[in-house]
């Protein structure tokens, strides 16, 4: 839950620490400083702007190299002296090319579900001509969810047999017309998290 309180930017000659993560892979990317007016403009671009302590002056991150930080949240600590910004990159966030500022590479081990779930409601927004995920959505929630049912059946015939191989591909499959279905039902694969969260203690 967001904090509704300011930061108190009095207490650190005008600065407070901002720390950004990625909104997706929870990776910790960059630290910066922020003055009053770095924040309000942040808030209301909703691209991350820092003060440089430095030069002595506001810069937005991307402003050159073009590897914005997209804001997803903003929170602030129980001190009202620290941010963190949860944030989207457009790009390595490093000046030196790495993907972070701590040389640790942006990634988590479902980051790529996350990708690939943006991608497919990438193609339900735009509807590429050639596209097979195109092609899923214009057959409708029908089609879709018979996939899923097909998919599942197969998954099952496989898990008897001791092909590994051929077991992952069926679960690739599932998994894959799992997430169209998620996308056709306006539905995000945290939702489903959020609610296996809420059956922890039933299902343990």
């Amino acid at each position: 839950m967001n904090n509704p309180m300011q930061p108190d930017f009095k207490k650190q000659n005008g600065l407070i620490p901002a720390l950004i993560q990625d909104d997706m892979t929870g990776k910790v990317l960059m630290l910066g400083y922020m003055n009053e007016q770095a924040w309000e403009k942040t808030k209301i671009e909703k691209r991350v702007t820092f003060y440089s302590r430095s030069k002595q002056q506001l810069w937005t991150k991307g402003e050159t190299s073009g590897n914005f930080l997209e804001v997803k949240q903003m929170l602030i600590d129980c001190d009202n002296d620290c941010l963190l910004i949860k944030a989207t990159p457009l790009g390595p966030v490093c000046h030196t090319g790495a993907d972070t500022c701590f040389g640790e590479e942006n990634s988590s081990p479902v980051s790529f579900l996350l990708e690939l779930e943006e991608l497919i409601n990438d193609r339900k927004r735009k509807m590429p001509e050639g596209s097979y995920t195109t092609s899923l959505f214009q057959k409708g929630i029908n089609k879709i969810a018979q996939k899923v049912g097909e998919e599942a059946v197969e998954l099952v015939i496989e898990a008897k047999d001791n092909n590994r191989e051929l077991f992952l591909n069926e679960a690739a499959d599932l998994m894959y017309h799992f997430l169209v279905l998620l996308a056709e039902k306006n539905v995000e694969l945290k939702d489903v998290i959020n609610e296996l969260k809420k059956r922890g203690c039933s299902i343990s």
